[in-house]
C-alpha cells in the first residue's frame, strides 16, 4: 500500500506542509497565533508553559514542544521566546536541531522590542519559509513508513464493539505491512493490563507494562484520588459503559491482536516498528498532543458520543459507530461505522472502508477539524504528575 506524501531532509515522511510558528513560553503565546493567524500555511497553538516548572515539567514541555515542530508534517519552524524564561531559547534550539535539520528560525521579544515588532518579523520570516515549503511536491511513499496514532474519547457501548474493534484490525493490517501503530492512555488500560503484558514482544516489555499501569494507580492512591471515582465519564455512563474495567477492555482493541513491541514515555518517539503502547494521561487533549510530539502524521480518533477536536500538527480524523452520534455531528465527523450495527456490515468490511478513507487522507484529503477549524490548535502538554 502506498500514499502519497512529502519526503524530508531526513528522509522522514510528511502527510501535510505546515509552517509551525510557535511559543517556547506562555508569554509569547499571542505572538505566535497572531503571526500564524496571518499567513496561509502556518499553524499554531497555545503554549501556556516553558517557565516557573520543576525540572520535571520542563523536562515534559521540551519533549513536547521539539516533538511537535520535530513532528514530519512541519517543514519549517519560527520559534518565539519572550528572552527570561526557564525555557531558554539556546537550551531549546540546540536540543531542537538534535531531533531536525529542518529551517528553524528564532525571536525573543525582549530583543526585538516588543510583540508588535516581534509578530511583523516572525510573520515574514515564516512567508519565506511559506514560499519554500510550496515548492514541495508529494511522493509515492509506502505505508510502512506510517506511524499511526490511535486515540478514544467520549466512549459510549459502540466504541468497544465497533470502532475500536475496527481500528484494531487497521492496527494489525498497517503492522503487517512493516508500519507502526500507536496508542496510549494509561489508566483506560488499569483492569486489562494483564491481557496487554500477554502480548509483550519480551518480559522486559511485560514488566514495563504492568509497572507503569500500577504506577499510575498507585500515584493517584498518594495524592487522595481514586481513579474509579473519575472513570468512566459521566459521558461513558450514559452511553452504557458501567466500570473502569469495562472501558479499559473496549479500549485496548484499538490495539489489535500484534505483539507489543515498547511502552515508550509520555511524547517519546518509538524506537521500534509495529504495534507501540504510550504511557499518557486519558484526558483527550493531553495524549493526542503527546502522540503528535512522538511523530504520528495521523491521529485517528474513535468515539461514541461525538468529539471536536483536532491538532495543528496532526490531522484528527473522528470516525464513530453509533449512527445518532454521526447524524447530530456530521459538522465534525470523518466516518460513519454504524453500518456494522445498523445494517450487518462485518468488521473486516468496515476495515476495508476505513482503510480507504485513512489513505486518501494521508494523501492530502482535509478531516473536518481541518477544514472548520474546531479545535484545529487544541494542544495540552501534560505534566509529570497527572490525576485522570
Amino acid at each position: 500500500m502506498e500514499f502519497l506524501g512529502y519526503r524530508r531532509p531526513d528522509r522522514s515522511v510528511g502527510i501535510r506542509n505546515h509552517v509551525l510558528i510557535m511559543s517556547t513560553v506562555g508569554c509569547a503565546a499571542e505572538a505566535a497565533r497572531v503571526a500564524a493567524g496571518n499567513l496561509y500555511g502556518a499553524v499554531s497553538f497555545m503554549n501556556q508553559n516553558g517557565c516557573g516548572e520543576s525540572s520535571g515539567n520542563l523536562r515534559r514541555t521540551r519533549d513536547v514542544l521539539i516533538g511537535l515542530a520535530a513532528n514530519p508534517n512541519i517543514y519549517g519552524v519560527v520559534a518565539i521566546g519572550l528572552g527570561c524564561e526557564i525555557n531558554k531559547m539556546d537550551d531549546f534550539l540546540r536540543l531542537l536541531r538534535q531531533r531536525t535539520k529542518k529551517p528553524v528560525e528564532s525571536l525573543l521579544i525582549q530583543e526585538e522590542g516588543g510583540t508588535i515588532n516581534t509578530i511583523a518579523k516572525a510573520t515574514r520570516i515564516a512567508q519565506q519559509m511559506i514560499l519554500e515549503a510550496s515548492k514541495c511536491r508529494r511522493e509515492p511513499c509506502d505505508i510502512s513508513e506510517l506511524l499511526l496514532g490511535v486515540e478514544c474519547g467520549g466512549s459510549d457501548a459502540t466504541s468497544g464493539l465497533v470502532s475500536n474493534p475496527v481500528m484494531g484490525i487497521i492496527s494489525d493490517r498497517l503492522v503487517a505491512a512493516g508500519g507502526t501503530s500507536m496508542f496510549s492512555e494509561t489508566v483506560e488500560m488499569i483492569g486489562a493490563e494483564h491481557l496487554l503484558a500477554r502480548r509483550a514482544a519480551t518480559p522486559e516489555v511485560a514488566r514495563r507494562i504492568l509497572d507503569v499501569v500500577r504506577f499510575r494507580e498507585e500515584e493517584q492512591k498518594a495524592a487522595g484520588e481514586d481513579v474509579r471515582k473519575t472513570q468512566p465519564s459521566p459521558g461513558n455512563k450514559d452511553g452504557g459503559i458501567t466500570t473502569l474495567e469495562e472501558k479499559s477492555l473496549g479500549c485496548i482493541h484499538k490495539g489489535g491482536s500484534t505483539p507489543i513491541m515498547e511502552m515508550v514515555d509520555c511524547a517519546h518517539p518509538p524506537t521500534k516498528k509495529g504495534l507501540v503502547l504510550m504511557d499518557t494521561p486519558c484526558y483527550d487533549m493531553l495524549s493526542v498532543t503527546a502522540k503528535a510530539a512522538a511523530g504520528c502524521q495521523l491521529i485517528v480518533f474513535t468515539t461514541g458520543r461525538g468529539n471536536a477536536i483536532g491538532n495543528p500538527v496532526s490531522p484528527v480524523m473522528k470516525v464513530t459507530a453509533n449512527g445518532d452520534t454521526f447524524r447530530r455531528m456530521s459538522d465534525n465527523l470523518d466516518l460513519d461505522m454504524s453500518p456494522v450495527l445498523e445494517k450487518g456490515m462485518s468488521l473486516e468490511q468496515m476495515a476495508d472502508i476505513t482503510m480507504e478513507n485513512l489513505l486518501e487522507t494521508l494523501s492530502g484529503k482535509l478531516t473536518k477539524a481541518e477544514i472548520y477549524k474546531f479545535g484545529y490548535s487544541e494542544t495540552i502538554i501534560s505534566r509529570v504528575c497527572e490525576y485522570c
